[in-house]
């Protein structure tokens, strides 16, 4: 049997390397992912992590797509507030300073290696041991540290990543912050999932590793129980399906948000003709604009609150809803977002779309495991009622929104991005430029955006200088991370790879 070969696309090298290492052991679409997102567990741990929580949208050949829900879960008892160790911390993410909520009392249930587990376990063909090699040997040897996550280490998460001892060890063992091009080893994280390997991710649910976790919980102030653990599931779903410019997309359905927002936006930008106006015209960009701003009006009327009903997304993208938007559409011509994404194609047709978080992280980590948990009780953007106020045992809504391009019924371009509330607009403006200005997925990737919340449009350089755009336009003076991290692989006709990682987070692609 010769070897498996595919594309993948991913926010550091390491990363996209894990995948084409099992590509290499003839390992298919989701033994690459599933190793590529441990291994992110260890080269971007600024971003993710084992006890994080995620999507995956699989496109396996021969079987339907399916959605893997692994999101965090909320607590299924609550707790009296001056119980609980959660506090804010202000953290320095260049431009501007932002406070985000951390502690024992931030800690959802995680989902990541549940995620991680079942999508390999059903779709994948090797053996676990095999697809977590990658990511054993990157922490127990060591990788050096990227410059995109210095940044993320020194800049950004520094005060959490120096707030408690099990977590300096891991950041600062020497006694200061690690920099880039120095060793990150993880012990630890290494000899844990080794031992996973051997005995299945009911260490974590259940076991030795989750009693430390919920003991640490009920003595230092967090909400997590064994049954929290024990009663996880992974859901399956089926995607949210809709159509642009011709062409069939898949992406997250609710109750996770990005999705829904993502598909309303598009369809408020096929009423017109994009592709017909030179790209970052005043008129380009004023209909990019406008989406984005009926957009936001359409999610503040309601959408939120009903997140989890059954139907909320057939009424939220059904005719008689959309029309005042389309109407409107027709007449009117900030934060850290801590989340990385892998896009993977094999050469069977296999496709799979992966975006994982940890939120800012907790400070927290789980005691000889070298696992930090998230922090997604204390993130503002999934807590919109306000924090605490959530509800026992549901899952947390997410903006993340990992998606694919069909055609013929078989995907031809899979992407994705970090970037919390960013990602839908950064998603439109990349499949908009793929679909409407017939860009390859690399230079899609790679041309300057925008971003419009809040009475305030976000422009990177390379975008509307000299034009009259909106009040309050902050003009970025590089492209940065605000903007997403859409990491995307596409197939052309003749079956060859093409694809691209997003430099605004140290993205890399690699292909045969």
């Amino acid at each position: 049997m010769g070897k498996t070969r595919g594309a993948i696309a991913a926010g550091h090298s390491h990363t996209a390397a894990a995948g084409q290492t099992i590509f290499d052991q003839g390992g298919n679409a989701f033994d690459a992912i599933a190793a590529a997102i441990l291994t992110s567990f260890v080269v971007e741990p600024t971003l993710t992590s084992a006890a994080g929580g995620g999507f995956c949208l699989a496109h396996p050949v021969e079987r339907p797509p399916v959605l893997y829900d692994f999101f965090t879960q909320t607590p299924r008892e609550s707790k009296p507030l001056a119980d609980l160790d959660f506090y804010e911390m202000a953290v320095n993410f260049g431009d501007a300073v932002q406070a985000f909520h951390v502690g024992l009392g931030a800690m959802a249930t995680p989902g990541n290696l549940a995620g991680v587990w079942t999508i390999q376990q059903e779709l994948g063909r090797l053996p676990f041991q095999d697809v977590a090699q990658p990511a054993i040997e990157a922490a127990r040897y060591g990788v050096p540290v990227s410059a995109f996550q210095d940044f993320c280490i020194n800049t950004v998460l520094a005060p959490i990543l120096q707030a408690r001892e099990e977590c300096r060890r891991i950041y600062a063992p020497q006694g200061q912050l690690l920099r880039e091009g120095e060793i990150f080893l993880q012990q630890d994280f290494a000899n844990t999932l080794e031992a996973i390997t051997h005995q299945g991710i009911d260490l974590l649910y259940g076991g030795e590793i989750g009693a430390q976790f919920v003991a640490d919980c009920a003595a230092g102030g967090g909400y997590l129980t064994m049954a929290d653990l024990t009663h996880y599931q992974v859901i399956r779903r089926p995607p949210l399906r809709f159509h642009y410019r011709g062409q069939t997309l898949l992406t997250n359905p609710p109750p996770s948000s990005g999705g829904a927002l993502l598909a309303f936006t598009l369809q408020l930008l096929a009423q017109v003709d994009l592709g017909a106006m030179p790209w970052g015209s005043t008129s380009h960009l004023d209909a990019l604009i406008q989406a984005m701003q009926l957009t936001n009006q359409a999610r503040s009327h309601g959408y939120d609150a009903h997140i989890h009903d059954p139907d909320i997304a057939s009424q939220f993208l059904g005719d008689d809803h959309l029309a005042p938007y389309l109407e409107a559409m027709a007449n009117g011509l900030n934060k850290w977002g801590s989340t990385t994404h892998v896009s993977v194609i094999d050469e069977w047709g296999n496709a799979a779309s992966a975006t994982t978080s940890n939120g800012e992280g907790s400070g927290y980590v789980i005691p000889n495991t070298g696992i930090m948990v998230n922090n997604m009780l204390g993130e503002a953007d999934l807590n919109p009622q306000g924090f605490h106020q959530w509800q026992r045992d549901r899952r947390l809504s997410s903006m993340m929104a990992p998606t694919m391009i069909l055609q013929g019924g078989q995907p031809v371009q899979v992407l994705g991005s970090g970037g919390s509330n960013r990602i839908r607009t950064v998603l439109t403006q990349v499949i908009a430029n793929v679909l409407d200005f017939g860009m390859s997925m690399e230079e899609a990737i790679a041309r300057p955006r925008l971003h419009w919340e809040a009475d305030l449009l976000n422009l990177e350089p390379g975008l509307g200088a000299g034009m009259d755009l909106a009040p309050q336009v902050l003009q970025w003076q590089a492209q940065n991370m605000f903007f997403g991290g859409v990491h995307g692989v596409e197939r052309d006709g003749q079956g060859g790879f093409r694809g691209g990682g997003d430099r605004r987070r140290g993205g890399a692609f690699l292909s045969p």
